[in-house]
């Protein structure tokens, strides 16, 4: 692990008010999780993120089982071990079955509209950008601002999985 996550007795003012978004149950120490303990070495920039994380998690325009199959594809793709354990279980409470969720890791979907969205976050990873054909096919369901919080999402997400397999966050042990 290249950053620690905070030792609780180091949670000082900074960090709390940093946390200021999350359900109250998150913003201690002991039940916050790692990758919060992780992020919370800087304050300024967790209280930015976090900003920007808790709107495409809770306020976005995408409904959320779609925004848990890009998210979950993102994690895979990325190997983020953290964001994939995380998202399995917010996934499985959006709607995502356990066929969804093993198919997704081969790109596979039952439904038109899924293949469409894994397609798009394989886009965005691979190149930057969706293609016209994929912009398209997103387009005859998503309205412009589904198009905008979808490509935030995945970059999100993406920029997410960045930091916590860079800084090595270790996945929460399962009991």
């Amino acid at each position: 692990m290249r950053v620690a996550p905070l030792p609780a007795d180091h949670w000082d003012e900074a960090v709390h008010a940093a946390l200021r978004l999350m359900p109250e149950e998150l913003r201690n120490p002991t039940d916050a999780g790692n990758a919060v303990s992780t992020l919370v070495n800087h304050p300024d920039l967790t209280r930015a993120y976090f900003t920007f994380s808790f709107y495409l998690l809770t306020r976005s325009t995408l409904s959320a089982r779609l925004r848990e199959l890009a998210v979950l594809r993102v994690a895979h793709l990325t190997e983020c071990e953290y964001e994939w354990q995380e998202h399995v279980v917010i996934g499985k409470s959006a709607g995502l079955s356990e066929h969804d969720i093993t198919a997704l890791q081969d790109g596979e979907a039952a439904d038109e509209f899924d293949r469409t969205v894994l397609a798009a976050v394989d886009e965005l990873l691979a190149d930057t950008r969706i293609s016209d054909k994929t912009w398209a096919a997103l387009g005859k369901e998503f309205d412009k601002r589904q198009l905008m919080d979808f490509v935030f999402t995945v970059g999100g997400y993406h920029m997410l999985a960045m930091a916590l397999n860079t800084f090595g966050v270790e996945p929460q042990k399962e009991n």
